[in-house]
């Protein structure tokens, strides 16, 4: 089962890097020249503004949606209740995506 928990957040980081690179096309947002996992999205390090963190969650939401089928909310008290930021790094988001498939 790890494996394809595993298997999952790679497709949840592929489609996090995917929204960031429509919304880049779309805003004319500035990426870093690498997205991977543990590029930082929000925060001192982060790229991402309020605004494209929120335009990129509901993207995301809507992603999961069509690829998994499952429908998801990642902007929530929950989400920002965390100690860790859900939103830090690209696999933080992704590994907050996933847990949120299995329990909403």
């Amino acid at each position: 089962m790890l494996g394809g928990m595993q298997a999952q957040a790679l497709q949840v980081v592929d489609l996090i890097v995917e929204s960031i690179l429509l919304i880049k096309d779309e805003t004319g947002l500035t990426v870093p020249p690498r997205l991977q996992a543990d590029t930082a999205l929000f925060g001192i390090e982060g790229f991402l503004d309020s605004m494209a963190l929120v335009t990129l969650v509901i993207a995301l939401e809507q992603g999961i949606a069509e690829k998994f089928g499952v429908s998801v909310q990642l902007a929530d008290a929950h989400a920002l209740s965390q100690e860790h930021s859900p939103y830090s790094t690209i696999y933080a988001l992704a590994e907050y995506a996933l847990l949120r498939m299995q329990t909403d």
